[in-house]
């Protein structure tokens, strides 16, 4: 570094300072800005998060006492905004209420209830709109008479004008399409009768008056103008409840404990579904990793095999799922499992005379899924299988033909142990990827079947994953906070699964 300094023009090691300390300030001030951004946007815990980076940026490289941190900086900071920041905020959520219904803060939430309205149908009054210059009039009333309002420029900006009786209507009306065209300005107007009346629009032919539903008394306690009746704020549920105690939409998001996780447990209709679907989802991944991984190292060992000949023709067709995208070959089963025009209803058809209900029956559904990731899956392993076979000595597969050992006992006596141990790990990656693989669910099935009798969206081919992903994204309504405490459940489950697997294959490894 000191010849590298040593060799630069005294000048240029200046001016190269000061230009690394504006970059330095330039993207600081801009990571200043995002936290801002992001804060006013009402996103508070990731602003505040982005404002610590941009700390932390900042004296990394803006000072040279902290010059080793500068290596391992962005590779942490990035860990902690797109891995560690998003898993803490799922579990977060998984203790509030956060869902389509309570989406909105208390504050807001209160806002959008006092913004409901009440319309006097019976003192609603028809209107037609009477251009003069550059500006309207509005015209309440009928061809015998009525009320015409000062002129208005109805661009949309509030307004509020005193209405004139009159005997007859304006010589010049708008059609009723072009007054339909002005509706955003007229939607902002109120006009004054002599009497006092205020009156508004009140849809596309008719103004009336419209008066606040609610009003805001005392301790954010609502009173409802027409009966009287007064709604509470309940902090625990997030929503206005009424002395009759039904809820009042929309809700707010608030901190419910482990609410969430006492549903799960106790409501049948979700604990039920969820532990079919827990098992489901071992069985799919078990079976998954088990029929790759065999398919795998069977064909591995067939190419393995000296006098076959086009090995490499067979490597290149074998391969061919792995390299074609896995959305695409989905979409492609998915036509080919079709139960009225599908390939294969009609080969079977045509053989034995039936149609299996691939997308309607729980056990074939499940069955196609097991097929279609065989398919998808079987090269990775037979890559990996194919590298680990090389490197096998070959003098102890030569001893063990010549005591007399078959190819059957050679293969489980000495090749299956020598390649579980660097095998181990990638099968525990595979366990763990299918445990999650909600792109081939939501691709080739959407979880259907659906299961009878839930009061959440589940099916017969969800795995944990998808189930989550349909709570918190799909069907009826999204649920965030229950999708978030799943998830937590899910993450603990497999972390003790991956774990007690990883221990008992290490264990057979060992006495293998």
């Amino acid at each position: 570094m000191s010849e590298l300094s040593q060799a630069l023009p005294p000048a240029s090691r200046p001016l190269g300072l000061i230009a690394g300390k504006a970059l330095v300030a330039l993207c600081t001030l801009t990571l200043i800005y995002v936290a801002y951004t992001v804060y006013m946007v009402g996103q508070p815990l990731f602003g505040l998060l982005v404002m610590i980076v941009a700390l932390v940026f900042f004296f990394v490289f803006g000072l040279r006492r902290f010059y080793f941190a500068r290596f391992i900086f962005p590779g942490i900071a990035t860990m902690v905004l797109f891995v560690v920041f998003p898993i803490l905020y799922t579990i977060y959520l998984g203790f509030t209420n956060y869902g389509s219904f309570n989406l909105l803060t208390f504050q807001r939430a209160q806002e959008v209830i006092l913004q409901a309205e009440v319309v006097d149908k019976s003192a609603a009054v028809p209107f037609a709109v009477a251009p003069e210059g550059d500006a309207y009039r509005v015209y309440l009333g009928d061809e015998t008479g009525g009320f015409l309002s000062a002129p208005l420029a109805l661009d949309g900006t509030p307004a509020s004008a005193t209405a004139e009786a009159v005997s007859s209507s304006p010589a010049e009306l708008l059609e009723r399409r072009a007054a339909i065209a002005l509706r955003t300005g007229l939607a902002e107007v109120e006009l004054i009768l002599p009497d006092g009346t205020s009156l508004r629009n009140a849809g596309l032919r008719e103004f009336a008056p419209i008066t606040p539903k609610f009003e805001l008394l005392n301790n954010d306690i609502l009173r409802n103008v027409e009966t009287g009746a007064l709604l509470n704020p309940d902090h625990e549920v997030g929503f206005y409840v009424d002395e009759t105690g039904e809820q009042i939409a929309p809700g707010w998001r608030t901190n419910i404990g482990t609410g969430n996780f006492e549903r799960i447990l106790t409501s049948e209709g979700i604990r039920s579904p969820m532990g079919a679907i827990f098992l489901w989802t071992v069985v799919f991944a078990v079976a998954s990793v088990a029929l790759t991984f065999a398919i795998g190292l069977i064909l591995a060992s067939i190419l393995q095999w000296e006098h076959l000949r086009f090995k490499a023709a067979y490597r290149i067709l074998l391969i061919l799922p792995y390299a074609v995208p896995a959305f695409i070959s989905i979409l492609v089963f998915k036509g080919l499992f079709n139960q009225n025009f599908g390939e294969i209803n009609l080969i079977l058809e045509a053989l034995f005379g039936i149609r299996p209900d691939w997308m309607t029956n729980g056990t074939l559904a499940r069955s196609m899924l097991l097929i279609v990731n065989t398919w998808l899956g079987y090269p990775y392993m037979m890559l990996l299988a194919m590298g680990f076979l090389q490197s096998i000595p070959q003098e102890q597969k030569k001893a063990a033909y010549l005591e007399g050992a078959g190819m059957i006992r050679v293969f489980f006596t000495i090749t299956l142990p020598q390649i579980i141990p660097p095998f181990l790990p990638l099968l525990l990656a595979s366990f763990a990827f299918n445990f999650n693989n909600i792109v081939l669910v939501l691709l080739l099935t959407r979880g259907g079947p659906d299961i009878p009798g839930t009061i959440i969206p589940a099916g017969k081919t969800d795995i944990l994953g998808s189930f989550t992903y349909r709570i918190a994204f799909m069907d009826s309504g999204t649920q965030f906070g229950l999708a978030g405490a799943i998830t937590l459940l899910i993450f603990v489950l497999v972390s003790i699964i991956a774990y007690a697997n990883f221990v008992a294959m290490r264990r057979a490894a060992r006495k293998a």
